[in-house]
């Protein structure tokens, strides 16, 4: 038998300290917010991320009545600058969480599909994606996306 630990490492920041261009990304996705089709939840997802040329796109969640059928903000975003910009890396995504009337105060975590596709586009890209996970009262800056998703399955994966 082994044991190991896998570790990931975050830098959290207060809204004063987010360095320009995470500030910028951030508030292009919080701009977006109000694009969420969220009438079942009420909890309205937005994510921004920048393309390797500088590029930043948007995009939300969407809900249907039929559940599952609605796709999270990152995902949505993800395949959506993909099928415009198939030769483009992500370089970083940033999500925020809107509830309640408000940002929520703590950042929102991707779930585990959307953490799956980031990865992959990571993976595709053959470099990192930052990942800024946006919170009032503090947001967490992730180097990478693998960071969110240990032992990550990736396309080699298949050929085991």
């Amino acid at each position: 038998m082994k044991t190991f630990t896998i570790q990931s490492q975050v830098t959290a920041y207060n809204q004063n300290e987010l360095p320009a261009d995470i500030r910028e990304l951030v508030e292009a996705a919080k701009e977006n917010v109000s694009h969420s089709y969220s009438p079942y939840s009420h909890f309205a997802v937005s994510a921004a991320i920048r393309l390797a040329d500088g590029t930043i796109m948007r995009g939300t969640n969407q809900e249907n009545c039929a559940y599952p059928s609605g796709l999270c903000a990152e995902r949505t975003t993800l395949f959506y600058a993909h099928s415009l910009h198939p030769d483009l890396a992500v370089t970083a995504i940033a999500i925020c969480c809107f509830s309640d009337g408000h940002f929520t105060p703590q950042p929102g975590s991707p779930c585990g599909a959307c953490r799956q596709v980031m990865t992959e586009f990571e993976h595709i890209a053959g470099q990192p994606m930052q990942v800024i996970l946006y919170g009032e009262e503090e947001t967490y800056v992730f180097r990478s996306a693998a960071d969110l998703l240990p032992l990550t399955f990736v396309p080699e994966s298949l050929h085991c």
